[in-house]
């Protein structure tokens, strides 16, 4: 009997976690003991990155600039009129703008009832930090014979020295290289950002925004509606070769998505395995509470989507279930929304029968724009860490009614700008951070669990994109001329 796929990637992540602890446990004995790593634990790791993040994410990323290019261009010529693309594009942005409030809300709610930041475990690195913040004002006022207080708190020369020593100190580390996407990010404000991540990449050169790392998915969307929309408007008769063309084209990538499903399940055991391996179990000494109430915020926000897929999808749990699996495994695997993309729109046309009219506009534009999960993270990620830190020298915020508003709206526009790629909320998080006055150089705390946390942060991306999907393909099922979702 033939094993389904899913089947099989599910065993291939078992099996991954199960070799992860192994090389972790191994690592971890030498460590103890004084002496070195194994060799073979070196090599393990390098084949097991060469054939998952190398090879398979590679090839899947391979594909994102034409897919995004070709589904949509297929998705607007394929429409019977305008009208019905202003309908698909105003529903599609509506659904996206009620699902990633109402996900902040979700983690506001969590992370302000949970308090993980007042946890004993959060108290003792609260404790640690005041320690260092101690030996941080006699260094100041022995090097500089300044005051570091005053009558307010911290003085400004202070603050400007104490945020000099952290950011040197965080960028000598080993997540130095993550540390300097912060501080490129920290002078930015929402004006800023709108100007650099938006308009500009919309307006790119769209040679360039498909041949640039990672594609600029923007520049790629926005020149393909110009593109489909220039075709209808010229018609078949003229640009009858070019519609021709991107359909054939969006068919074909399709086909080169589902040869590489096939080598899913050893690719997914293989990053599985990996991260187990290098990150183990004791990052969740300190972070545990965290690490819960973020994932419990996901998990009903999961039941939020599966009861709008339900409700105004007509699609049941189950049936959603079934029909996402695959995507969502291998955006919980992968932690890129972008990479999931040729697998997501393949399973929502191909198993849940949404129309491709929709889904091909619909998931390149949520994949770019929609971070249910993202959002949700950022904004009990900052709390937390105010909680923490809260009324120390340098964070002198503390949590009101205008300080929650703040982190509300800027969590919603931060995830807006997050790229497809793991790590990417960390980034759009010093928006949020840099909103309510958190120095960055606390985010590092929670570098050690953002891997973990970003597999359910993505996979809840992807969810929410394909109930989109579902939800507006049903609703514009009568004008299209199509069955339900």
């Amino acid at each position: 009997m033939r094993i389904k796929l899913h089947n099989l990637i599910f065993l291939g992540m078992a099996l991954g976690v199960v070799v992860g602890i192994g090389l972790w446990w191994v690592k971890k004995q030498a460590a103890e003991t004084g002496e070195p790593t194994p060799a073979f634990v070196g090599y393990t790791l390098w084949w097991l990155d060469l054939f998952g993040p190398t090879i398979f994410m590679g090839a899947l990323k391979m594909i994102i600039a034409p897919l995004i290019l070709a589904s949509i261009v297929a998705g607007v010529t394929s429409l019977p009129n305008m009208s019905e693309l202003g309908a698909i594009g105003w529903k599609t942005l509506v659904y996206y703008i009620c699902t990633t409030t109402i996900a902040v809300v979700i983690g506001l709610a969590f992370v302000l009832t949970i308090q993980p930041g007042k946890k004993t475990a959060s108290q003792a690195v609260r404790a640690n930090r005041q320690a260092d913040l101690d030996r941080h004002r006699l260094a100041f006022e022995a090097n500089t014979g300044q005051e570091a207080l005053d009558h307010s708190g911290a003085t400004v020369e202070y603050l400007a020295w104490l945020s000099e020593q952290e950011g040197e100190q965080a960028g000598r580390g080993h997540d130095a290289a993550r540390f300097s996407k912060l501080a490129g990010a920290k002078d930015r404000n929402a004006g800023d950002i709108f100007k650099d991540d938006i308009v500009r990449p919309l307006l790119m050169n769209p040679f360039t925004s498909v041949a640039s790392v990672p594609p600029n998915s923007l520049g790629i969307i926005f020149f393909a509606l110009l593109l489909g929309i220039a075709c209808t408007v010229v018609g078949t008769d003229k640009a009858g070769g070019v519609i021709s063309f991107f359909h054939a084209l969006n068919a074909v990538i399709m086909k080169v998505t589902h040869w590489l499903m096939s080598i899913a399940p050893f690719a997914i055991g293989c990053i599985m395995a990996k991260m187990v391996a290098q990150n183990g179990p004791e990052i969740f000494e300190t972070l545990g509470w965290y690490c819960m109430t973020v994932i419990g915020g996901i998990l009903v926000h999961l039941v939020v989507l599966f009861a709008i897929a339900g409700a105004i999808g007509g699609v049941g749990p189950r049936r959603l279930w079934r029909g996402i699996r695959e995507a969502w495994m291998i955006a919980f695997t992968t932690r890129s929304s972008a990479a999931t993309l040729p697998v997501t729109i393949a399973n929502v046309t191909e198993k849940l029968k949404a129309s491709p009219k929709v889904a091909n506009f619909s998931l390149p534009l949520g994949a770019t724009m929609n971070m249910d999960g993202t959002a949700l993270y950022e904004g009990v990620a900052v709390i937390f860490l105010i909680q923490i830190y809260g009324g120390l020298d340098d964070v002198t915020i503390t949590m009101t009614a205008i300080t929650t508003f703040l982190i509300f709206v800027t969590a919603v526009l931060a995830s807006v700008g997050a790229a497809a790629v793991p790590d990417a909320g960390l980034v759009t998080m010093v928006l949020v951070a840099s909103a309510v006055h958190l120095p960055i150089y606390y985010i590092p705390l929670i570098f050690a669990v953002d891997a973990f946390l970003d597999m359910f942060r993505t996979s809840t991306n992807v969810l929410g994109d394909a109930v989109g999907a579902v939800v507006v393909s049903r609703l514009e099922r009568g004008r299209l001329g199509e069955g339900s979702a």
